[in-house]
Parts: structure tokens; C-alpha cells; sequence
């Protein structure tokens, strides 16, 4: 019965997202940014209300009040497809550094870029991460919260990869907080796995690590330590 459930949520994921895509296309470019993120908003809901009916995958978050006012910069655990679109309710109005092959998708690519998404050539090294600082400090200006997935890619529960640093080094730059974000979501709607578990997944929202006057690799390695730790099962 889960497997049916399952190939119905991906069916409904794949169709809705592609619609919703057309129509955001179609009605954001006259909107102004926060109207924009409202639409990208009630999407993530929809899919999230879905999942749960269909497959009986919900979520619990932890640590809300510790979201400092303004706007700073989020290191979120990468795991699953889950989060990507879970971000856009977990948090503020925020934008995405995300691969630029992903703009490259009929509507779906044109959508992110209403929402100023940063597309990154990850084979460009260090000039990606020159893309991000700079353009990341202009949404930081223009009072955006940054989203950044730090393994770039998404990871089998229980593993990791080196963090990325430009989270780090943006904040640093800038005098913003890193808030690490946690969850398990990877248990229950595995990278490219069909099954989705029913289950609760767990999000924790760590307080805020300060950036100011520190080494971007000590920040980064904190806040790479307090996500792996909080995102274990």
C-alpha cells in the first residue's frame, strides 16, 4: 500500500510542480519579491499537505526561537528532496544558491530566477565562490535571507561531505549569523528513493552562531558538527 501511495505523491509532485511552475511564471514578474516568495510559499505548503495525506509524512520543527531578527544566512542539512521544498516554510523569505543547470528547466529553471535564486557552475571553483559573496551580498542588502545546501548535494543518512565555505565567508563578510539547520528527512524520503515512510521528521533550528572577527573555517566546522549531530535519527 505505501508503494502505491508513494508512486501517487510522485505522480501529484511531478504534475503540480510543473503547473504551479507555468503559473508562477505567468504571474510573478509583476509582483514585487515578498508577494513572489508568498506564491513559492503556498506551493511548498500544498506539496507538504499532500505528502502528509498521501503518505503519511509529516514534520515537527524545534527551535523556531531561534531565528535572530534580520536577515542572515542558513546552512541547511542536505539529505533528501524534502528540504527544498520545506526551506520556503521553515524560514523567512529567502533565496537559493542552487546549480545553474537547474534554471535550465523549462518554467521550473525561469521560476527560480523570479526569485533571484544564485546559480552556481560548481566546475568554476573558486570564481563560484566569488559569485556567491557577491551576489549574495546584494540580496543581504536587500533584506533576503540565504539558503544554502553546505554538502552541495544530497547525502545517505549518517554521511557527509566537506562543508562548502561561501556560507561561511558570506556571513563572516557581512556580519550575519550562520543558523544551522538540522533534520532527518533523509530517513524517510531517501535520495532517489520512490518509498516515501510514513513517519514524523524532525527539524531543528540551532541558535545562531556569530560570525564576527572569526576564522570562516572554525565557523563552518561548528556549524557543520551541530548539523550532523542534530540530524541524527
Amino acid at each position: 500500500m505505501q508503494v502505491l501511495r508513494s508512486l501517487l505523491f510522485t505522480g501529484f509532485f511531478i504534475l503540480w510542480s510543473f503547473l504551479y511552475a507555468c503559473f508562477f511564471v505567468l504571474a510573478a514578474p509583476l509582483l514585487p519579491f515578498v508577494r513572489r516568495f508568498a506564491l513559492a510559499r503556498a506551493y511548498a505548503r500544498s506539496v507538504l499537505v499532500v505528502l502528509r495525506w498521501s503518505c503519511g509524512l509529516d514534520y515537527r520543527v524545534e527551535g523556531r526561537e531561534n531565528l535572530p531578527s534580520g536577515n542572515h544566512v542558513a546552512l541547511i542539512k542536505h539529505a533528501s528532496t524534502w528540504e527544498t521544498v520545506a526551506q520556503m516554510v521553515l524560514l523567512p523569505p529567502q533565496v537559493w544558491v542552487l546549480k545553474r543547470e537547474l534554471t535550465w528547466l523549462p518554467a521550473f529553471g525561469w521560476g527560480l530566477m523570479l526569485l533571484n535564486a544564485i546559480a552556481l557552475n560548481r566546475s568554476a571553483g573558486g570564481s563560484a565562490v566569488k559569485s556567491v559573496l557577491e551576489q549574495g551580498k546584494l540580496r543581504l542588502a536587500e533584506g533576503k535571507w540565504i539558503a544554502i545546501f553546505p554538502e552541495g548535494t544530497r547525502m545517505p543518512p549518517g554521511q557527509t561531505r566537506r562543508y562548502g565555505a561561501s556560507g561561511a565567508l558570506l556571513a563572516a563578510e557581512n556580519g550575519r549569523y550562520i543558523v544551522p539547520v538540522a533534520h532527518d528527512a533523509g530517513y524517510y524520503w531517501p535520495r532517489r528513493g520512490l518509498i516515501k515512510k510514513p513517519g514524523m521528521i524532525r527539524v531543528v533550528i540551532g541558535p545562531p552562531i556569530a560570525t564576527a572577527g572569526r576564522d570562516p573555517r572554525e565557523i563552518n566546522a561548528e556549524a557543520q558538527e551541530w548539523i550532523e549531530r542534530h540530524s541524527r535519527h
